[in-house]
């Protein structure tokens, strides 16, 4: 077991009840890997004299031209040309600079001309011992900042090719890895940043999670997806994850009625969430055990490889195979990969999920475990320097047991601080120059990378996010949380449809030019708040945007009801009602 692996000094060993779920990845793994490759997928291709004219079934001029290209060379098999670029200091061109991404590793021209190196933290944690090296990646060899991301991995950025090598030696070291973090894999597996010490959760899924990462790194058959794949563990506690947003979501459930499954804590499915799509993950009516979980998640990556669409990009994920086969069908294919029977249950048969608390994972909270708290610190749309990821490290061993966790939402989470540190640790914290109670808006604030470093970005969403944050703390006084999302393009990768306010980056027309600005969506909500938000006026000039933005907010305040939440208020609203709140400002 790696340091990564390790119980922290607040967790003690593993139980009973652990070591049994582990035992039953064992079992589910033996049998799942015992299946047979792909027939016309990669694993059954003799070399390029004896391949067959399709790929997964599809005649190879339909396919799309990332098909082509993991059919043409695995990219899992390319470390000698890695190797080779590094030695030359020389950029992948053509299908490579796909290929790479298969390793982490993005070029990111023209916006950088350079890489983005994307870490994997299953379970969104990290030993300081990690932190010190993702920090020092980032110092010697990088721009000398950190990103915490939307599935809550680190990125490191303006890595130049003569460098990569080093990059992914010294992940390896800590027991880290970058495989599989980008192009057609599943993505981070994400977990609540209180599992294992939310007094209120049904399950610690961190060993999910990890257990997981495992079998997909010791799976080659489970790289290589029509498109990417998100998959979450939720253990029920007040924090949730966004399971809304994941192609697969297991969230803890109890059930009524059967002896045998009320007694224990169980998982529900969900299925297909893709916001950026206009879809959220929907029950699919099944119930798995804990120690099924990791088999059934694979068998469902399988079901996913083996049926996707590899002719149209646009329709590549999860929700449009659902769409095309329907979910009992999907259930019934991955049926024949497990060595277990799926248990069909209707969810009125469970307990609903208690109501997520978006904002539980900020500021102090008292643990599970006695005498011991986590503290959440709002960490700005998600940027770190170096300075402060070192700080950050050192604060995890000064305080607490040398683990910190990331979230979804661009923070960092401080664990096991024993109840006499607590105040020590806040002032360090301040003195770091972060807050840990951040304010109403700052806690809620999300970012994309923007035009400074994807060439999909339409606005510089990272910067504009901070000014606009200034702007509207000194000018709004609110006395309860609202998140802003900003996202530079369709992509979406700021989830900006599920924010209270959403931001999606455009180029205006402005005499024979253009300028940044942003299209605003409101209402939209995640969890029992769940919903699309609307569009509330395109073409806003980031110029312009923050007295839009202070009037919207402003009229909230004045025209709410006790203890109504902005999601609440705008969807009470009609959308024409809302735009005379801000009428003044888009006339």
């Amino acid at each position: 077991m790696n340091a990564a692996d390790a119980p922290s000094a607040g967790d003690g060993p593993f139980t009973v009840q652990q070591k049994e779920y582990l035992q039953g990845f064992a079992a589910g793994l033996a049998a799942i890997n015992a299946l047979a490759p792909v027939a016309g997928g990669p694993a059954s291709e003799a070399g390029p004299s004896t391949a067959p004219q399709s790929w997964y079934g599809v005649p190879l001029d339909e396919i799309t031209n990332e098909e082509r290209l993991k059919r043409d060379e695995n990219p899992l098999d390319i470390w000698d040309k890695i190797v080779a670029h590094a030695s030359a200091n020389q950029a992948p061109q053509g299908g490579d600079v796909y290929r790479f991404k298969f390793h982490g590793l993005f070029y990111v021209a023209p916006a950088q001309d350079a890489f983005m190196l994307r870490v994997r933290m299953p379970a969104n944690t990290l030993t300081s011992v990690q932190m010190r090296t993702l920090a020092g990646i980032a110092q010697d060899l990088g721009g000398g900042y950190g990103d915490v991301t939307t599935r809550g991995n680190i990125q490191l950025r303006e890595i130049a090719p003569k460098s990569i090598v080093e990059v992914l030696m010294r992940l390896t070291e800590v027991g880290l890895t970058s495989r599989g973090a980008g192009a057609d894999n599943v993505r981070n597996i994400t977990c609540s940043p209180l599992a294992g010490i939310d007094s209120d959760e049904l399950i610690d899924t961190r060993p999910l999670a990890r257990a997981l990462q495992h079998c997909l790194a010791n799976n080659r058959d489970l790289f290589g997806l029509p498109r990417k794949f998100n998959i979450s563990f939720d253990g029920g506690g007040r924090v949730g994850v966004v399971t809304d947003t994941n192609d697969i979501g297991f969230i803890a459930t109890r059930c009524r009625g059967e002896a045998e499954l009320a007694a224990g804590v169980h998982f529900r499915v969900a299925l297909a969430g893709i916001t950026g799509h206009l879809r959220f993950a929907q029950d699919c009516g099944i119930l798995v055990a804990a120690e099924h979980c990791v088999a059934v998640a694979a068998a469902m990556v399988r079901v996913f490889a083996e049926h996707g669409d590899r002719t149209d990009r646009k329709k590549a994920r999860l929700c449009y195979l659902l769409d095309r086969i329907g979910v009992a069908r999907f259930l019934e294919l991955t049926q024949e990969k497990l060595a277990f029977p799926l248990r069909h249950l209707h969810a009125d048969h469970c307990v609903p999920r208690a109501a997520v608390d978006r904002r539980a994972h900020l500021g102090v909270t008292r643990q599970k475990q006695p005498g011991l708290y986590a503290i959440g610190i709002a960490i700005p749309v998600g940027r770190v320097q170096v300075s402060q990821m070192l700080a950050l490290a050192q604060l995890a061993d000064d305080f607490g047991s040398g683990e910190l966790r990331t979230t979804v939402w661009q923070n960092i989470v401080l664990t096991n601080v024993h109840a006499d540190r607590v105040d020590e640790a806040v002032q360090a914290i301040a003195a770091m120059g972060y807050g840990s109670s951040a304010s109403s808006i700052a806690g809620g604030l999300v970012a994309c990378t923007g035009n400074t470093g994807c060439r999909f970005s339409a606005t510089d969403t990272k910067a504009q996010a901070i000014a606009l944050v200034r702007r509207l703390e000194e000018r709004v006084r609110l006395d309860a949380p609202v998140n802003i999302h900003l996202t530079g393009c369709p992509h979406s990768c700021a989830q900006h449809y599920v924010a209270d306010i959403g931001l999606l980056g455009v180029q205006i027309p402005q005499d024979g030019s253009s300028i940044e600005g942003y299209h605003v969506y409101v209402g939209g909500g995640l969890e029992q708040e769940r919903g699309l938000g609307r569009e509330l006026v395109k073409n806003v000039p980031f110029a312009e945007l923050a007295a839009l933005l202070e009037s919207l907010l402003a009229g909230y305040v004045a025209h709410r009801e006790a203890g109504e939440s902005f999601v609440a208020f705008a969807r009470r609203h009609d959308v024409e009602a809302l735009r005379a709140l801000v009428a003044p400002l888009t006339a």
